[in-house]
This record gives structure tokens, sequence and C-alpha cells, in this order.
């Protein structure tokens, strides 16, 4: 991978294929960006038809070059491309670029000249990136393998910012929007169809790079879970930020009823949890990724989430203020003392936190200093924010304002630093030259700020995760189980579920209620019969044998009226629940990511607001609290009107056993549903009441 990557990334030698003389075209704008950039490799045009491209010698083919390049430009039609990776590959090349599209994307037809490319490819080892995209480029080494008119006017400088994008536009887009912010690029790579090379590849790639603080990427999708798990906890543990645009936000299950696990779990639900539980932060739009990237670029991160407003209006602060907290920082007040201390430079000032120094600092630069490092040394503020309104684009203000604020930074260079304001391009780089992230509104700079907290907090949670394996696995039988054999498996696999009896067709149902106690819940139990309560088939607050055992022949009666050919294994009894806060958590199996959990309140909660969360199999405990804890309904298990604080702890501990038994039989199982669960107040663990296993229908299961 690290070779394919380096020939595509920083060759020392390239052929375009299909060079164009004129510098607006496909085939010749590559060319036009080498010779601009001072590229130093070798480069070296491929066209039949001409002796020199843009002044440079022209070959009439790939084997008639003076040297294997080391990666290859495609610019030639779709029908042409089967050749001429034939030819790359005969030659030894280790990597080729194709721009050209006609293929996936354009029918069967393509889809078929995609599949040779890749299968002549493979024969040679040769790597592919694309077809269908913009290329590359890598600024720290003057290498620009693009079409991409972004460049046209302006080449993009070296810097600490990956992008890799499977939309060419996009990536070419945000490319030319962190060129603006005066952010530089380290790597960018655009990956099209993915005939081969995709983007978790790219990322795992380069998250390795020791010139990238933070990637940007854009994805409509991926195709193989592990390697991009793996690239996203590569890029956790090397404490690197990706920014992740994902479209198909419109994707929540909508389709079925709310109370199975599949019709909850959109792709987009899905692949937005995973994000989450791999530390990725997902921004809801292209301002919003390019403020966090910016953020990040630095590469430094807050220890804690308490964040100092300074201003010198007591509005602004407020809404700066506001933000802060939505955004999850903690406004703390400034220390009685220190209020104190401030009181007495500036005795109309308000230094709660916001710290509203009023106007009247401005007249005085030397007292500004002094207020602000009082407030950062004597606040314990991990952030510090200024709001400076348009004053730094005062000529006769902007110069001496600055330096006073570095002046109070002395010695405070660890801490983040935050600046609202409005000035020209020019002023805006010496502030973030000085170490200052610049923005122009507040919302925008408290949502950055936030997301340096929670990518931190992610972080941090990596350095103490333990790995988790799959759990025992265990041979499943075959065919359709029911209620009581799911029970038994799951049991098996470290869950707890209440005290029952399978009670046969035809014995006495009496005598197992009468033994388990009164009151009990009646369930016909059959592999046939996935809902129960459609037919008829429970019966609740039964309360003496006599009851017990009348419930239980119309309950067969029914099941026999709505099912007739269901096969029937008996009648299930169960003491009644103790009362607890109803939950839902199932399992199901995600097209790519595999099998994942799915965690929410139960009743309402989930069948009118979709209150549910989901992860990818398997996690630990620590990730099944942070699960639980995502849901809007928290609360609920916290205690709410009195009630008492649920069994949090026994819930997660149930989660991660189930994501274990999960994961060790991804091949067998399609679903799983626990519904409801019970959740009983701390200390008393939690009551699943109903379980239920789809398994596959390659595992001989035919149930609808």
């Amino acid at each position: 991978m690290t070779s394919a990557f380096s020939s595509l990334l920083a060759p020392n030698s390239v052929a375009l294929v299909g060079a164009s003389e004129d510098p607006t075209r496909i085939g010749g704008r590559p060319l036009r960006y080498l010779k601009a950039s001072g590229f130093k490799g070798a480069v070296l045009p491929v066209n039949p038809k001409r002796e020199t491209v843009q002044g440079l010698p022209a070959y009439a083919s790939i084997s008639a070059l003076p040297e294997v390049p080391d990666t290859v430009i495609l610019a030639v039609p779709a029908h042409l491309i089967r050749q001429t990776v034939e030819e790359c590959a005969q030659a030894g090349v280790k990597s080729a670029i194709v721009f050209s599209a006609g293929f996936a994307e354009a029918g069967a037809e393509g889809e078929r000249l995609q599949a040779d490319m890749v299968a002549i490819a493979r024969s040679s080892g040769m790597r592919l990136l694309g077809p269908n995209c913009l290329g590359v480029f890598n600024p720290s080494a003057a290498y620009f393998g693009t079409f991409s008119v972004v460049l046209d006017n302006e080449l993009i400088a070296p810097g600490p910012v990956g992008i890799v994008s499977q939309s060419g536009a996009y990536g070419a887009h945000i490319a030319h929007l962190a060129r603006q912010r005066g952010l530089g690029i380290s790597q960018w790579v655009t990956t099209g169809n993915e005939c081969d090379i995709d983007v978790a590849e790219t990322l795992d790639w380069m998250v390795q790079q020791p010139d990238t603080n933070v990637i940007m990427a854009y994805a409509e999708g991926v195709r193989d879970r592990d390697s991009f798990v793996a690239a996203l906890e590569r890029a956790r543990k090397a404490e690197k930020a990706i920014i992740f645009m994902k479209t198909g936000r419109s994707d929540v299950g909508a389709e079925a009823a709310a109370s199975h696990t599949a019709s909850l779990a959109g792709s987009d639900a899905v692949f937005d949890a995973v994000l989450r539980q791999y530390g990725v932060y997902r921004a809801a739009t292209t301002v919003e990724q390019l403020d966090v990237a910016y953020a990040c670029a630095s590469g430094i991160y807050p220890p804690t989430n308490r964040v100092g407003i300074f201003t010198m209006s007591g509005g602004f602060g407020i809404q700066l203020a506001d933000d802060a907290e939505a955004a999850g920082l903690d406004v703390a007040p400034m220390p009685e003392a220190a209020q104190d201390k401030l009181k007495e430079m500036l005795p109309y000032s308000s230094p709660r936190n916001p710290v509203d120094a009023t106007a009247q600092v401005v007249s005085n630069m030397d007292l500004l200093t002094k207020y602000v490092r009082a407030m950062i040394t004597e606040g314990g503020y991990d952030i510090f924010t200024a709001i400076l309104g348009t004053g730094p684009s005062s000529k006769s203000f902007a110069d001496p304002l600055r330096k006073a604020l570095m002046a109070a930074m002395d010695g405070q260079e660890g801490k983040i630093r935050g600046l609202t304001m409005s000035a020209p391009a020019d002023v805006v780089r010496q502030y973030e030259n000085d170490g200052f992230l610049v923005y122009e509104d507040g919302s925008a700079l408290a949502r950055a700020l936030g997301a340096l907290v929670w990518l931190k907090q992610g972080f941090d949670a990596s350095r103490n995760a333990v790995a988790v394996t799959p759990g025992q696995r265990f041979d499943l039988p075959e065919g359709a189980l029911s209620e009581a054999d799911a029970k038994k498996i799951l049991g098996e696999a470290g869950l707890s579920f209440p005290d029952e009896r399978l009670v046969p067709v035809d014995g006495d149902v009496g005598e197992a209620a009468s033994q388990l106690g009164f009151p009990v819940v009646l369930k016909i139990c059959s592999p046939d019969i996935a809902h129960k309560t459609e037919v008829g088939g429970v019966a609740v607050n039964v309360r003496d044998a006599d009851a017990a055992r009348q419930a239980a022949q119309a309950i067969l009666a029914r099941a026999a009226d709505h099912a007739p050919d269901a096969r029937i294994d008996g009648i299930l009894v169960a003491p009644m629940a103790p009362e607890g806060v109803e939950t839902i958590v199932g399992v199901m199996q995600d097209p790519v990511l595999g099998p994942v959990v799915m965690f929410g309140l139960g009743g309402i909660f989930v069948e009118v607001l979709k209150d549910v969360t989901f992860r990818a199999a398997p996690f630990d405990q620590a990730e099944a609290m942070r699960m639980i804890r995502e849901i809007r309904g928290f609360a609920m298990l916290e205690g709410v009107r009195g009630a008492p604080p649920s069994d949090i702890e026994a819930l997660a501990r149930m989660l991660s056993d189930l994501s274990r038994f999960a994961a060790a039989h991804a091949d067998r199982i399609e679903s799983i549903d626990l519904n409801p669960v019970r959740v009983l107040p701390r200390g008393e663990g939690v009551v699943p009441l109903d379980a239920l296993i789809v398994l596959n229908k390659e595992a001989g299961n035919d149930r609808n």
C-alpha cells in the first residue's frame, strides 16, 4: 500500500497518456500545472500524433518511454483504457490514475470495461485510482496530477490538511475554500468510482503521513467495513481528526413498523453512529467542515472544556456564552478573588464570565494586557476567546490591540485562543500567525471549539481502550427459533432473563404458574409466530392457577385460528416483571458495516420519535455507556419526577455482551430483537421480556 501511494503522490516520474498541447483540456492541464509548480521529476507526455507537447518531448506509447514511470495519468476515452492499462501493466508501472468517465457509473457495458481494467492491473500488481476521478496532488512535492480548474489561477500551498473525496468536484471545492481560509494542503486524493483504491485505504495512508494533522473526507458510502474502521481507529490513536461529510441524511428508516430493529436502521443513521463510535466528527455543512478542520489544523486540543470569554460589549458576550454552552463548553465563572482583582483594575467592568471589560479598556492597552492576563492565569480556562468586532480593521487600533493581546498571552502558548472579528485578510493572517483561531461568526467559533473538545475526548478514550474481540461462537440450530430457543442461546452468551417455564401443549400451565408465583404472564411459544400479540398470544397479570389454565386454552385457540399451520412448542410462563424504564435493544446486519447493535427507549420514544442510536459490533462497556447517554431520552434513565436512577451499568454490560455475540455470529444472524428490555433501579439489573432471533436464509431460516 505504501509503495502505491508513494508512486501516486510523490512520484519520481510521471507519464500522461492523452497529453494535450492545449493547457485548458483534460489532457493538457496536468502538464501545465506540473511545469508551473516546478515539479522536479521526469514528466513524460504520451501522444502518438505529436513530437512535443507543451514544450516537452512526446512519446508514441508507454513502451516507447525512456524509463518506466512511477505513475501514469490516463486521459483517454474509455474505449482506449483497457489497451492502455495493459501496456502499463506489461511495463511494470506501479500505479495509474484514470481520469476517464464511462465505466461502472454509465451502465452494464461500462461496468464490464471497468472489471476488465481492474483484472489486468491486478495481474501485475499495479494499483488504480478512479476511474471518473479528478486525480491527486501533493503540494510539498510540487506534484499536481489533476485536471481540476481549482488550480487555474493559483496553485495550492503545502499545509497540515489532507483531503480525500469520492467526488472530484467536492474535493476541489473544499480545497479552494481551504486555500481561501489560509490553510495549506498536505495531500489531496479523489477516488471516483473506486475500482481499486477507495476512501478507506486512502484515509489509512493519509493518517500515517507526518505532515497531516487533520483530514477532510467526503463519501456517499464505503465498501469495506474492516478497512474503513481500521483507518478510523488508526486516526483516533494517532490523535488526528477526521472531519467527514457523508451525504444521504434522508435515508433514516421509515418504511416498516417501529417494533422491528431493521426498520429503525436507515443506512445514514447507522453510518452516523459508527462515525461517532470511532471519534470522527461529522459535519452537517461544508462551512462547518471547513470551520472545524481549520480549528484542528494545528493539532492542538484543549484538555478541558472550560472557556473564558473576553468582550468589550456585554451583548456580544452573552451571545457567545449561549453558543458556547450549546456547543458543550463550560462557561465557568471567574473565581471570586479573581473577579475582585479585575474589578480593582476596571471598576465598571463585569468580571464574572463573559468578562466584559467595557469600552473603557481600549483607552489603555497596558491595562488591557494586564486585565486579559489576569483573566487567563487566574480563571483556570483552557480555552480563551475574545470578541473584537471590527476593531482589528482599524488602521490606528489594529496593531496596538494585537500586540496587547499577544503580551497577555505570554507564557500561555498551550491554550486554545479564538477570536471573533472582521478585518482584511492580511490582518487576519497576522492574528493567525500569532496562534489565534479567527472567525467572523461567534456561533461558528463556538461549534468549532466544541468540536475540538469532543475530538479530544475521543482521543483520550481511545488511549485507555482495550481491544474488544467477538464472543464465544456457538453452533446455532437451523431454521426458525422460538422465544424460548432465542433466550436459551442468548443466556449462554451472558444475557440474563427472568426465570420462566415452557409448558407443553398438554402440560399443566396452572401448576407451572404456581411454582413461579403469581402474578404471571403467559405467551404462546412457536418458531413460526414472531409477533405474539398479533395472534392474541399473550395474557398478562394472571393471578391464580385456574385463571392460568383458562388463559392458556384461550391463547392456544386463538393461535390455531390465526396461524393454523404454526408449530406450537407450548406456553411460556413468566413472572410479571418489576417496574422500570422500558427500552428496546436489537441487532441488524448493515450491508457494509456488518452487525450493528441498536438501543433506544421503548414506547412512544421508539414508535414516534425514533429516539435510537447504533454501534458497530463488537464494543466494550465504556462504548456502551456512551451509546446509552447519546439518546435524547437519557434523562428517563437518570430518574425523573422522583423515580430512582436506572441500572445503566447493567444495561451497558448487556449491550456489550450482545455486541460480542452478534460479532461472533455475523454470518448466521439476520437480526435480533429484545423488546422490551426493562431497566430496573440501580443495582437491580435489566430484564429482557421478549427475545427474537432471525437467522439468515442461507442458514435455513424461512420466516417471513
